[in-house]
């Protein structure tokens, strides 16, 4: 037996010994088995799961349920509680700090929110749980209800099935946003000290926490749905949900009464948690097939819109009618939605000093148009809502990949269900005018300038080879995308001191167009974003069009 197999072995062996979880110890002890007579398969699986940990960082914990340092389960989820114990702890300026934990419908997203509580309390902070599963948002915004220090939120999005996560927001000072450096090395240093003592059973744990009310979810519902209050015309609607077997129906239909809105017709199907996602194969509305129930319902019900959240509804798709596309139905790209608010946002803060509109770099520069013209600031930042939240005097922010912030007042996160209410908002005003979603669309145009968008992305099975397509480019930069040269390249790594700084390349081209390089920062894909400006929708869209195929054709050269 070798040296690697023996160290992996013992890993093992130490991980099994501490692990509370029934399913993780026989799923890990039959691994042990089969490695130990020296199957191949189960010796890669053993590398898998213990050459290295789930890292943690700015977006928290996120990875496939199972057991294993590389894997999200019940020791991972108590070491990260006692580590981020101990750094709230640390930074304590009077009391005990306050945590509020949240959950969402997932495998295992109670179970971890209950070990959590019980570790947090043991360290002796005040520990508040939210009283059933709910969406990534009431957490969010349950942070600054109560006044606590952080929040943590069990919940692995639009992920597939099997994963889980683990997602932190900080109090105080930071408003209720997700954590960002130095942060998130400090507290993955604290969570390090307490997975090298080996032994989370020695942590104390306590049942002494708190089971909110229900008037934390009342104050959400009741925020959100000030959001946007229903005009006499909003009546006249009719549209489809979908929650994607997510959270999000419960606490948004809700809101809709409270705001004044007709219930939609849902996609049953889809409308209650369900960890398996047994109807779609990614739950995720961006991808392929996902929307595929709510495009039926949309054409047996002759909706004038779809409205879907992503499983635990920080996330918001909309859907239009369109004879030219498949099925019927054109599910709106993040960057449209993202304009239509970011104009609703800009007309009602108009004269406001300070106010501005905030977007990550990879989110349409269309934003920046809007702020301009009606006389607001306008903040870029690195892709994510722990960056955007923090922008200074935001009234609105967003980002391409459907995530919106509509009420940083209430929420400082991406919040779909807000989100959504706006989006009726909007489609109210416009059936009053005898308009709809895609006429307003075609008048952003005509008052903003035409812009398109598009992205090409590919998922890897190895995440170096993503890094090895990032290093050719630095090495060896591109002349041109799509027939238009490349006038300047920017190297994000290099950024100067208060520039944003991330893995990200950026192309500058002839003609104002712009194409943007970058690894996801959840999944195991590699993501293209390429922006055009032109003096007609149909110019941009061509010019979109190019760039999509050189991008391919760049990405086929470099993999």
């Amino acid at each position: 037996m070798s040296e690697q197999t023996q160290i992996r072995l013992s890993q093992a062996r130490a991980w099994l010994r501490q692990d509370p979880d029934a399913e993780t110890r026989d799923e890990l002890a039959a691994i042990i088995t089969r490695a130990g007579a020296g199957e191949a398969a189960a010796l890669a699986d053993l590398d898998d799961r213990f050459a290295t940990r789930l890292a943690f960082g700015t977006a928290g914990l996120r990875g496939e349920l199972g057991a294993g340092s590389n894997r999200m389960n019940r020791v991972l989820v108590a070491q990260a509680a006692a580590g981020f114990a101990g750094y709230l702890i640390e930074h304590a300026a009077g009391p005990a700090p306050t945590v509020v934990i949240g959950y969402d419908g997932r495998r295992n997203s109670r179970r971890f929110a209950l070990d959590s509580a019980e570790v947090f309390a043991g360290a002796g902070l005040r520990t508040i749980l939210l009283p059933r599963l709910l969406p990534t948002p009431v957490l969010a915004f349950a942070v600054r209800y109560f006044g606590a220090d952080a929040g943590v939120m069990v919940t692995a999005s639009h992920n597939p099935p099997n994963d889980n996560g683990y997602k932190v927001y900080l109090g105080g000072a930071d408003g209720g946003s997700q954590i960002v450096a130095p942060a998130d090395a400090e507290i993955a240093a604290h969570i390090q000290r307490i997975a090298d003592a080996g032994d989370i059973g020695a942590l104390a744990r306590s049942q002494d926490y708190e089971v909110a009310g229900e008037r934390v979810v009342e104050a959400y519902v009741a925020a959100t749905a000030a959001v946007a209050p229903a005009p006499a015309s909003a009546r006249k609607l009719t549209w489809v949900y979908t929650a994607m077997h997510g959270v999000g129906w419960e606490t948004f239909a809700r809101i809709l009464d409270a705001a004044g809105y007709p219930r939609p017709k849902a996609v049953f199907d889809q409308l209650e948690p369900d960890p398996t996602f047994r109807t779609v194969a990614f739950p995720n509305p961006e991808e392929p097939g996902a929307m595929d129930l709510a495009f039926a319902a949309g054409r047996r019900t002759r909706a004038d819109f779809i409205l879907a959240n992503d499983p635990d509804a920080d996330r918001l798709a909309v859907a239009i009618p369109d004879t030219t596309a498949a099925g019927g139905w054109r599910r709106l790209s993040g960057n449209e939605i993202g304009l239509l608010l970011g104009a609703r946002a800009a007309r009602a803060a108009e004269g406001t000093p300070g106010a501005s509109l905030a977007c990550s770099l990879v989110s349409s520069p269309g934003l920046g148009t809007i702020a301009a013209r009606h006389g607001l600031d306008f903040h870029e930042t690195l892709t994510g809502f722990k960056w955007i939240s923090r922008a200074p005097g935001m009234v609105f922010g967003f980002e391409e990949a459907l995530g919106y912030l509509v009420n940083p007042e209430t929420v400082r996160d991406k919040d779909g269900i807000s989100a959504a209410i706006a989006v009726l908002g909007l489609a109210a005003e416009a059936r009053e005018r005898g308009e709809t979603l895609a006429t307003l669309i075609s008048e952003l145009g005509d008052a903003y300038g035409h812009v398109a968008s598009g992205q090409v992305s590919v998922r890897v099975d190895d995440i170096a080879v993503i890094a090895k397509i990032m290093l050719s480019l630095r090495t060896t930069a591109p002349a041109e995308f799509g027939g238009l040269a490349i006038t300047e390249a920017d190297d994000l790594l290099q950024a100067a001191p208060g520039e944003p700084s991330g893995d990200v390349l950026l192309y500058r081209l002839a003609g104002g167009s712009r194409v943007i390089v970058r690894p996801s920062g959840t999944e195991p894909k590699l993501k293209i974003y390429l922006d055009a400006q032109a003096d007609t929708p149909e110019e941009a869209q061509t010019i979109v069009s190019a760039l999509e195929a050189g991008a391919r054709a760049l990405l086929e050269e470099r993999s």
